[in-house]
């Protein structure tokens, strides 16, 4: 399958490139998201079988005084993926998030539960759903949540660096989710696209999530217990911790209707942290 990505240093970009080397990926200087006439130029330019959206303005807090920016990266230009996409006839896979909740369910959401961002990269992220589910194309809007991996800037090598000097760490206790190994989303994003070559009536918005459901600080004190730290991990209320954009309280989202689907089941975040520390370690 002729694959075309957009993205190439994010943690799913990098992450797809391991598992699907064959495929095209376009970093910022190829496709600027800022120009979304632009990136459908490129899928054009490549005629594709199926493209994937892994890139996407990701600076929650910096979204709060950059929303006009955040909106055209995460909105207008996978509008314009799409608009082409579906002027080609093939699919589109988008990576979207749990932001676009407002965290205040009692339950995990499903995917036709009514949507209240709380901040200005979640306002963003939906609005690029929205434009995406309008554009009439062949595609799947894959919601995730709490990405980590070996790459980037993450949770995972925010809690190693600060357990190097920082013993107890204070880390939120009242916010709940699942961490979703980023090596888990890019498979799960192949197997879609390649399904929607075939299924266009697969189409849809899916929920993936990494299982067992935890607290940022039940995240943190696994990562210290793999990574052989003896760290103690202080749980704190979100109050205590203020930062200039909101977070939703409860980010749990319920993945059943992408295991119906694609057959795809909640990976073991735990087992994916096992894989990343190796990667750092090896690396280090």
């Amino acid at each position: 399958m002729r694959l075309l990505v957009f993205g190439e240093s994010g943690q799913v970009a990098r992450e797809l490139a391991r598992l699907a080397p064959e495929a095209v990926y376009l970093a910022r200087d190829a496709a600027d998201l800022t120009d979304p006439e632009a990136c459908a130029a490129m899928i054009r330019a490549h005629g594709p079988a199926a493209v994937i959206n892994a890139a996407a303005y990701t600076a929650v807090d910096r979204a709060e005084t950059e929303e006009a920016l955040a909106h055209t990266i995460n909105a207008e230009a996978p509008g314009a993926m799409a608009r082409e996409c579906a002027a080609l006839g093939i699919p589109l896979v988008h990576v979207s998030t749990d932001y676009v909740f407002d965290g205040a369910a009692a339950a995990p959401r499903r995917e036709g539960d009514p949507t209240a961002p709380i901040n200005a990269y979640g306002r963003s992220k939906l609005a690029g759903e929205e434009t995406v589910r309008a554009a009439g194309a062949t595609h799947a809007i894959l919601r995730t949540s709490w990405v980590f991996s070996a790459h980037g800037a993450n949770f995972v090598k925010t809690m190693l660096r600060l357990g190097e000097s920082r013993d107890p760490l204070t880390v939120v206790a009242d916010q709940r989710g699942g961490p979703t190994p980023a090596a888990d989303i890019a498979a799960a994003c192949l197997t879609v696209a390649r399904a929607l070559t075939t299924r266009p009536d697969l189409s849809g918005t899916y929920h993936f999530a990494g299982a067992p459901d935890t607290t940022w600080a039940g995240f943190a004190r696994e990562i210290f217990v793999q990574a052989g730290l003896a760290v103690e991990v202080e749980g704190i209320a979100t109050t205590d911790w203020p930062t200039p954009a909101r977070r939703p309280a409860d980010s749990r989202l319920d993945c059943t209707a992408i295991g119906a689907g694609f057959g795809i089941t909640r990976p073991d975040w735990r087992e994916g942290l096992a894989a990343v520390l190796r990667q750092l370690k090896e690396a280090a």
